[in-house]
């Protein structure tokens, strides 16, 4: 049974941080910008602020994104500490069986210490069809190793492949073997997201919680020891948190966003505050380490498109002048705030669904419906998570202040969705062989008399799904909008269905 020490959780102003800036923090986090998701600080090895915005939790993984790729860096760290291998290990010596015919000039360069800093001298993707592996140790070096930044998921993933050739383990299995348990994550809460063998990115796969990411990164901030266990070596850990290569090679400096090139280490990135750096996941996953306060911010949020660069200014223009040396004054007002603080935390909350229950076709539009023409399924699943089985029947039914769909999976098993239209949430629970994701919020409102909509929230993917049911004499339009990772474009697939009589 898994077991582990709990932090210490005292005040802000315990700590040294004045409650008054955490909840100027939470204003800015809350303007509109982002949906935040979850929300961790430490100082000087405490928490003194958590929060969660209902329906998330701090027991429920949320999908980290490249996040990730710090996970995957470490995995590397381990593996150096137990002598399987060193930086300056070439990737032939590691994969012999995948030396190219003709190898790029800078090939016998390329090293474990380069793909960790995104600096392998590649520019492209290589294939993933005909063994991705060996499409990757063949792709041309348009850089020397170490000079030029490309930041991607693919080496991110090859140093997964690294652990498992190396070990005869997935990496999965190895962190839950040689890391989890030690630094407090519980191996069996930490989910994968599911992609096909030949395009198996793990780089981006990763769900965990708030929690977990703190926990990772508290390692880095105490050199790579945990409770006197030594996890990765203190020179690696030195080398990981500092810059390594230059990383402004997509504009981030003249776009103002400091954080995007201000340097990369292994496998995370270096901040613009002088000495901080991050795991960093799309749509803002962000678990940050401030070694000049002690503190360590984690995030989990759903920050469209340049946003996160924004909660990242807040830690810096808002959050850190909070932070003082010297003891804070427990006077009335710092009570105050220290209260109003703590019972904000404790009542945070998403956008609440809208509440249009009411419409002239909602009784004849229940039914039971054959699609004809296209295809539509119920789930939300992540980038290149294999295609669900689609609906081919299913019935539909609207009550006063709810409903439900229900239909036939592949198996033959019934599956039911319910939906509330009372302006919650209802909540349901998938095993899905095509998904790693369980847990779906859905509601539904009516657009008008005969257009329905529902919405799905998938916590773990940071994702929603949205499905328009236009009803007419006996027919149904379905419009589905399908994205994969949050902030990506939606695809509108429509298909249309007969009522069944």
């Amino acid at each position: 049974m898994f077991v582990r020490k709990e932090f210490e959780r005292v005040s802000p102003e315990e700590a040294g941080v004045r409650p008054e800036g955490i909840l100027a923090f939470l204003d800015d986090l809350e303007s509109g910008y982002t949906e935040m998701h979850g929300l961790m600080i430490m100082r000087h090895d405490q928490v003194i602020a958590e929060g969660y915005w209902t329906p998330y939790g701090p027991g429920i993984p949320h999908m980290c994104a490249s996040l990730t790729k710090t996970y995957m860096g470490t995995a590397i760290g381990i593996l150096i500490r137990k002598g399987l291998l060193t930086l300056d290990t070439p990737l032939s010596v590691i994969f012999p069986e995948f030396i190219p015919e003709e190898p790029s000039e800078y090939f016998p360069e390329l090293t474990i210490r380069h793909v960790l800093t995104m600096g392998s001298g590649m520019t492209a993707f290589p294939e993933m069809e005909g063994g991705w592996v060996k499409n990757f140790m063949a792709m041309p070096l348009e850089h020397k190793p170490g000079t030029y930044f490309w930041y991607n998921s693919v080496g991110s993933t090859f140093l997964g492949k690294v652990v498992e050739k190396l070990t005869g383990k997935d990496v999965y299995t190895f962190l839950e073997e040689e890391l989890f348990p030690k630094i407090g994550i519980n191996g069996k809460n930490v989910l994968y997201g599911i992609a096909p063998a030949d395009a198996d990115m793990w780089a981006w796969r990763t769900v965990s919680t708030t929690e977990d990411n703190l926990r990772l990164m508290k390692l880095y901030k105490d050199g790579g020891v945990w409770e006197g266990e030594r996890i990765l070596p203190e020179d690696f850990v030195r080398l990981a948190t500092t810059k390594q290569i230059e990383n402004d090679t997509n504009g981030a400096r003249e776009r103002g966003e400091l954080d995007g090139c201000a340097g990369y280490g292994y496998q995370m990135w270096m901040c613009q505050h002088p000495g901080a750096y991050r795991a960093d996941g799309a749509a803002g996953q962000f678990s940050i380490v401030i070694p000049d306060k002690d503190m360590i911010v984690a995030m989990n949020q759903n920050a469209p498109g340049s946003n996160p660069a924004k909660a990242l200014k807040a830690v810096w223009d808002i959050l850190l002048p909070a932070v003082v040396d010297e003891e804070i004054e427990k006077d009335e007002a710092c009570a105050a705030a220290s209260e109003k603080l703590r019972n904000r935390l404790r009542h945070l909350t998403i956008a609440a669904p809208e509440f249009r229950p009411y419409a002239a076709g909602k009784e004849t539009a229940s039914g039971k419906y054959l699609v004809k023409d296209g295809s539509f399924d119920l789930y939300c699943l992540g980038m290149f998570a294999p295609e669900a089985e689609p609906i081919r029947r299913f019935e539909i039914k609207f009550d006063e202040m709810e409903g439900t769909i229900l239909w036939e999976s592949v198996d033959h098993m019934s599956c039911c969705l319910e939906f509330a239209m009372d302006g919650t949430r209802r909540f349901n629970r998938f095993r899905s062989p095509w998904q790693f994701a369980t847990q779906c919020y859905a509601n539904g409102v009516w657009e008008s008399d005969y257009v329905f909509r529902l919405e799905e929230l998938w916590p773990e993917n940071n994702s929603r799904k949205v499905l328009r049911f236009s009803f007419g004499d006996g027919t149904c339009t379905i419009s589905q909008m399908k994205g994969g990772l949050p902030g990506q474009p939606l695809q509108e697939v429509l298909t249309s269905a007969l009522k069944e009589v």
